[in-house]
């Protein structure tokens, strides 16, 4: 069903542009067959244009990587579903992980191959050879990745066939805290390469304007246009990092991009599209250009960081090879990011279009790993820096140290060392009371006064003698803190 809809929907998007084109060159079978190289061509297959001026095949590889996404995400969400159909809510049967994985990919798979076979008749054919590893490879990461989101993410150990000493490496923390660092060093990249991409159409919007508005005059091309620009948005993303990094990218067999220069023949026959209008002028760089180094820097800052565990009983040389673990990571990303970017567009001059993914692989470990180790280095002894006021005796008042001591000690036990508390019953319910009605009472007896008694007659008061006034003692305050000392008695 993931495949169906997959060509389904690049089947409608291909059918509507060409109803829409003023000069069709093919009926709708010739369109349909373009959908279906199309969709080989988002797995990564080369197609081969036999319709060219020198009369050669040449072949595409140029990958759109935003197409990548439509078959990786319906490959995933079939995987997700087909493991949620037997979840044991109702009593059913659970599926097993590897029975979904098989089910969902065998069906996938029987449908490239259809695919393959049905764009051969087409303007555009698929290489057989290049289907054969590009279409299953796609398949089983996007298939392993939506069981495994799925079953809930399990990080679980290694399978019993791994070797003892392999599954007790990966164990340690190193290196998820090495794959995480990576990680974010391949996002700082990519980011650069994108704010480096917007800079430069920016600063030649009008060629890129001219360029759009000169390759067609009807607006059913120029929003084809729009589209395989927008298509290509990451594969620019990871030119600019590549740029960044100092291998650059090839445009052509003879011409090269890189920060130091633009080094090529003036008469270089590129494509006329909108995102190689705003290439760099041919020539030496210059401080604008040089001062993308900034890029990698920060990518090495971010694999420093991340690097660090916060922990006080690392040492410094676990805290530099989980960076230097990161810095390969991130160079490994770098690596299959530009392979993926990159590929021939024709024959001669265009069979190198891209950067190379080896060169830009090693650049990025290289970057990374020159600034992230003694980044990490020194982010480790800040953070286990002795507390003011120390001195070479406070050691056992150390903040961290308690926590150490009860960790060794919980450690050397084998059981928590404060048992747990007993659960408290809950009270049970107490029912409701219902409320008591008020009786009415019954009216009260007058009850007749009796009659006031006869007031006696006033005795006069006798006037006391006046007292002489004596003075007043201020009040004694209660003082705290004082501390009452012993009457000496006088030597005799």
């Amino acid at each position: 069903m993931a495949a169906g809809l997959g060509l389904g929907f690049l089947a409608v998007l291909v059918i509507v542009l060409w109803i829409s084109s003023p000069y069709p060159d093919s009926g709708p079978g010739g369109a349909l067959h373009l959908a279906a190289g199309l969709w080989l061509l988002a797995h990564g297959t080369d197609l081969v244009r036999y319709e060219t001026l020198s009369g050669v095949p040449a072949p595409v590889g140029m990958t759109p990587l935003l197409l990548v996404a439509l078959p990786v995400l319906l490959m995933r969400r079939a995987a997700r579903l087909g493991s949620a159909c037997g979840d044991g809510s109702d009593g059913d049967e659970v599926l097993p992980a590897s029975a979904v994985f098989s089910a969902v990919t065998c069906g996938y798979l029987a449908v490239g191959s259809l695919a393959t076979v049905y764009a051969a008749g087409g303007p555009m054919p698929a290489d057989p050879l290049s289907a054969a590893w590009h279409v299953p490879l796609v398949a089983v990461l996007a298939a392993a990745g939506g069981v495994w989101v799925a079953k809930g993410r399990p990080l679980g150990p290694l399978p019993e066939w791994v070797p003892k000493g392999v599954r007790r490496a990966v164990a340690r923390p190193r290196y998820a805290l090495a794959l995480r660092s990576g990680a974010a060093g391949a996002l700082v990249l990519l980011g650069g390469g994108v704010l480096l991409v917007g800079a430069s159409l920016a600063w030649h919007g009008a060629e890129v304007q001219g360029t759009f508005l000169a390759l067609t005059g009807v607006w059913s091309g120029r929003f084809a246009v729009l589209l395989l620009a927008l298509a290509l948005i990451p594969n620019a993303m990871v030119w600019g990092a590549a740029y960044a990094l100092g291998p650059g990218f090839a445009l052509g067999a003879g011409a090269t991009v890189t920060p130091l220069g633009f080094e090529g023949s003036a008469a270089l026959p590129l494509p006329r599209f909108p995102l190689l209008s705003a290439l760099p002028p041919q020539g030496p760089g210059s401080p604008v250009t040089w001062a993308v180094g900034v890029i990698p820097v920060a990518a090495g800052l971010a694999v420093g960081w991340f690097a660090v565990r916060r922990a006080r009983e690392v040492s410094y040389g676990e805290t530099a090879l989980t960076a230097g673990l990161g810095s390969m990571v991130c160079g490994l990303l770098t690596a299959g990011l530009a392979g993926a970017a990159s590929g021939p567009l024709g024959s001669r001059e265009l069979a190198r279009f891209g950067p190379v993914w080896w060169q830009v692989g090693g650049a990025a470990a290289a970057w990374t790993l020159a600034v992230a180790v003694p980044l990490a280095v020194a982010v480790h002894a800040w953070r286990n820096r002795p507390a003011a006021g120390t001195g070479p005796g406070d050691e056992w008042h150390a903040p961290g140290t308690r926590e150490l001591r009860w960790e060794t000690l919980r450690r050397a036990a084998g059981a928590p060392l404060v048992p747990d508390r007993a659960p408290v019953a809950a009270p049970a319910p107490v029912p409701p009371v219902p409320p008591v009605r008020p009786q009415p009472q019954p009216n009260p007896v007058p009850v007749p006064e009796p009659d006031p008694e006869p007031e006696p007659d006033p005795v006069p008061t006798p006037i006391p003698d006046p007292v002489p006034a004596t003075p007043v003692a201020p009040p004694v305050l209660p003082v705290s803190g004082a501390r009452v000392l012993s009457r000496r008695r006088p030597p005799l």
